[in-house]
C-alpha cells in the first residue's frame, strides 16, 4: 500500500511493463499473468504448463488436488512432490483451505511410520519428512519468516525438534514449536517473495472473500515451470474481475501530495 500511494503519487518515475517477447509468449505461465493483470480470463488448457481441472464441489475439488500433486505431476513432470510442487490456496478454512490441505498431504506424502518419529507440539503432529515453516524472525537462529524446510530429526529424550532449512539444521526446542507450520500447502498470502517450480491452486466460490485478481495473480506468478488451477471457472472469473482490495490508509498519499 506504501508503493501504491507512490504510484499515485505522481512524484516517482514509474516504468509499467506490458509487452510480452516472443519467447515468454511461448509461456501460459507469463501470457496469463498478464491477462489477469489486466482483468482478462486467463487461457485455461492450451500451454504445456498451465492446466485446469474442473470441480465445483470442495471435498472433491481437495481429493483432486491431492491426486494431482502427489500422483500426477510427479509423474508427468518428474517433480518431487515435497520439494518442487507447492499448494497456495485463498484461505485456511474450508476442505480446501491450507489446514485441511495440509492434513490430507501429509498423509499422503508423509504417513506414519516406524522410521519416522513424531510429537504432536502446539496442536500439530510434527514427524520427521514434514515440510514445514518459519511463520516469525527469529534472529538467534538466523531464521526468517517464510523460510522452508524439512523436519530430519525429533528427539524426545532432549526434547527438540531439528529442521534442515536452506541446507542447514536448525534446533527447535519443543516450546519453540509454535513458529513452525506445516508447509505442504500455504496461503498465497505467506508465497509472496517466494518461487517455486510447480504450483497448484483451488480457486472455488467457497474462496468467495478471498477470490482478488491480486491473490491470483501472485499464485500464478510464483510457479517457474508449471501452474495447475483447480476449481471452476465461475470462481476464477470472480477473481480476475474483483480488483478491490482491502484498503488500508497509511496517510502517505496525503503527504505526498502536500510536497
Amino acid at each position: 500500500d506504501v508503493l501504491r500511494d507512490v504510484i499515485r503519487s505522481g512524484r516517482a518515475r514509474v516504468v509499467r511493463l506490458t509487452h510480452i517477447f516472443r519467447q515468454a509468449a511461448q509461456s501460459g505461465i507469463v501470457v496469463n499473468a498478464h491477462r489477469v493483470n489486466r482483468g482478462q480470463m486467463p487461457v485455461l488448457n492450451r500451454y504445456d504448463d498451465f492446466f485446469f481441472f474442473s470441480k465445483e464441489d470442495p471435498e472433491e475439488a481437495a481429493e483432486l488436488l491431492v491426486d494431482i500433486v502427489v500422483r500426477r505431476i510427479p509423474r508427468k513432470f518428474d517433480l518431487d512432490p515435497v520439494d518442487e510442487v507447492q499448494v497456495l490456496a485463498p484461505m485456511y478454512r474450508g476442505a480446501c483451505g491450507v489446514a485441511n490441505l495440509n492434513r490430507r498431504l501429509q498423509e499422503d506424502l508423509n504417513p506414519p511410520g516406524p522410521n519416522r518419529p513424531e510429537r504432536r507440539l502446539g496442536g500439530r503432529t510434527f514427524r520427521v519428512g514434514d515440510k514445514v515453516m518459519q511463520v516469525r524472525n527469529n534472529y538467534d537462529k538466523e531464521v526468517f519468516n517464510g523460510d522452508i524446510g524439512r523436519v530430519i530429526r525429533i528427539d524426545g529424550i532432549g526434547q527438540t525438534l531439528t529442521v534442515r532449512i536452506d541446507g542447514r539444521p536448525v534446533v527447535y526446542d519443543w516450546v519453540e514449536a509454535d513458529e513452525l507450520i506445516h508447509a505442504f500447502a500455504i496461503s498465497v498470502h505467506k508465497s509472496q517473495g517466494s518461487e517455486y517450480p510447480a504450483v497448484v491452486v483451488p480457486v472455488l466460490t467457497q474462496h468467495y472473500m478471498m477470490l482478488q485478481r491480486n491473490l491470483l495473480y501472485t499464485a500464478i506468478t510464483r510457479a517457474r515451470r508449471l501452474v495447475v488451477l483447480v476449481g471452476t471457472r465461475r470462481a476464477i472469473g470472480i477473481a480476475v474481475k474483483n480488483d478491490r482490495t482491502r484498503q488500508r490508509h497509511s496517510g502517505l498519499g496525503v503527504r505526498l501530495g502536500e510536497g
